[in-house]
């Protein structure tokens, strides 16, 4: 008897200490995963436990089901959670908008290009035939087109279709009338190209403004479907925060307004555009953050593109020895100065689109007379394409960030070594050699001029070939990125070149609950595997967005 007091004793003793024990109550666990956290110093994790949207622990999944009760427990199954990917550099709005226009990426000809404007037109008729995607790198003769070709199918309708890189347009003869173009005219920091004084319709970076201008311009609703559509796809991909490299004062009102009342959930990083308007009001008042919008950059165009020979180079491009053409500056130099110095002032990141050696060369130049020494300001070069060897160690002496898109390498590789010849080209999409500089770089995709999936970013990172897998031994294989830097680069890298790093980029504790389930382990995979990754779930702040159905 009295051994069996004493049993029963013990057991009321451990029931009441088991009641006394209250587990503590989160909103959310995430258990039996296999979760890369792309923090350095702990990057794998099994569990952790999510409240108000935010991570509170991580670790071992018995301490995480031991120490917490959740409102809503997900079970991963041993599948692969990720952080949540960033997008360092896109057109998040422009690819929305894009959605509505004739989409001639992949066109193999003008004849293609013509097609699918027809069929485009017949389905959406509008005052406008508008386009984008065209590259005439595409077609058998790879020279430009002419607006001959659009007037003999569109004589009265304006027609205006951009190229695939956003820095060329094809207009036909209706738009230039609308625009008030009778005859060729020079254009600086653009060029209208011409037979005699004939405007052949191409026009190329800010001979684009000629037309755009008379562009009736895309009405409030018609951008808010944009938002909501390009967010569909971003986290179909696992997207969870962009950067979208250039808005107005009127579209980062619009974005905030959709995130505060929850028709928007995806984290925007916005580089405003270079205009009166956004320099008045926002200098004024400063750089802004809330939980879903960072508002503390500039966006700037040093010079064009390489596939319409519009970035600014040293020498003159090796397909145009002729003329001795060597691109051109779309801002002068002094007057980016200027504005260096305000933006450097009011706290503001200047974040400044260079391509060509020689655009690279200035805006380094100019950076480094502003910030004079290392600092932690992060202005970044945006892609830093071709940047000559003397100027690649003005990286590290200033601590300029290179915010780079691996695609372009190997969606430009068929053609760029005829632009730069052979000796300039290896300076070019040297991403290894950039990395080195600071330690990081902000991986981006620029969509829409490229795919909008960031495993395709990762494919061409890594292995430094197209999708088909072409070359065989990768485009200039020593500038690849390891599996581990092309996470970081789209994930810890990109919120440092944000100031966002202290709420995303990885998996920690006190950061948001930013994560994706996929299908496969990204850093062990094959690199054709990678290619066919599935997003299960993307979720932002805790919240499901996106389930794979």
């Amino acid at each position: 008897m009295k051994r069996i007091d004493t049993y029963i004793i013990g057991c009321l003793i451990f029931t009441m200490s088991a009641c006394s024990f209250s587990k503590n109550e989160v909103d959310l666990i995430v258990h039996n995963a296999v979760v890369r956290t792309a923090e350095p110093g702990a990057p794998q994790a099994e569990a952790f436990a999510v409240k108000d949207g935010r991570i509170i622990e991580i670790g071992p999944e018995r301490r995480i089901l031991n120490r917490y009760r959740a409102i809503e427990t997900l079970d991963a199954k041993k599948a692969f959670v990720y952080p949540g990917l960033i997008d360092a550099h896109c057109h998040f709005l422009g690819y929305g908008l894009n959605l509505s226009q004739a989409d001639l990426s992949g066109s193999t000809s003008p004849e293609e290009v013509i097609q699918r404007l027809v069929k485009h037109t017949n389905q959406y008729p509008s005052e406008w035939v508008l386009g984008r995607g065209w590259d005439q790198n595409r077609f058998d003769v790879p020279e430009y087109p002419s607006k001959e070709l659009l007037d003999s199918v569109f004589p009265d309708v304006p027609v205006y279709i951009v190229r695939v890189d956003g820095h060329a347009a094809l207009v036909n003869s209706e738009a230039l009338r609308r625009a008030g173009i009778r005859q060729w005219q020079e254009v600086e920091g653009g060029e209208m190209i011409r037979v005699g004084n004939e405007p052949t319709g191409m026009l190329i970076d800010k001979a684009m403004e000629l037309v755009q201008e008379v562009i009736p311009p895309a009405s409030k609703s018609e951008r808010i479907r944009a938002l909501r559509e390009a967010e569909k796809d971003c986290l179909k991909y696992g997207l969870t925060s962009v950067g979208d490299a250039g808005l107005s004062k009127n579209d980062v009102a619009l974005i905030d307004s959709l995130q505060s009342i929850g028709e928007l959930h995806i984290q925007v990083y916005a580089m405003l555009s270079a205009t009166d308007e956004n320099f008045e009001h926002y200098l004024a008042n400063g750089p802004t953050q809330t939980d879903r919008l960072t508002v503390r950059s500039f966006k700037f165009y040093a010079d064009g593109a390489l596939g319409s020979r519009g970035a600014c180079l040293l020498q003159p491009y090796a397909d145009r020895l002729d003329s001795q053409h060597r691109g051109f500056m779309l801002t002068d130099i002094d007057e980016l100065e200027t504005i260096a110095l305000a933006l450097k002032e009011a706290g503001f990141q200047m974040n400044t689109h260079c391509i060509g050696d020689s655009a690279n060369r200035a805006v380094l130049d100019l950076y480094g007379r502003v910030l004079e020494s290392s600092n932690d300001l992060r202005w970044r070069i945006e892609h830093a394409q071709v940047v000559h060897a003397q100027d690649l160690p003005k990286f590290n002496e200033f601590t300029i960030i290179p915010s780079v898109q691996p695609v372009h390498a190997t969606s430009d590789m068929p053609w760029a070594e005829l632009r730069l010849g052979r000796n300039r080209i290896r300076r070019a999409y040297a991403y290894a050699d950039l990395l080195k500089q600071n330690g990081l770089l902000a991986l981006g995709t620029d969509f829409p001029v490229e795919a909008i999936s960031p495993f395709q970013t990762w494919y061409a990172a890594v292995e430094r070939k197209s999708v088909d897998g072409e070359p065989k031994e990768g485009f200039f294989f020593n500038q690849r990125l390891s599996p581990e830097q092309t996470l970081l680069g789209m994930t810890l890298w990109a919120a440092i070149a944000q100031f966002e790093e202290h709420h995303k980029g990885s998996l920690a504790e006190g950061k948001w609950a930013d994560f994706i389930i996929i299908d496969r382990d990204l850093l062990n995979a094959s690199p054709s595997a990678v290619l066919e990754t599935k997003v299960l779930e993307t979720r932002i702040h805790g919240e499901r967005v996106y389930r794979y159905e």
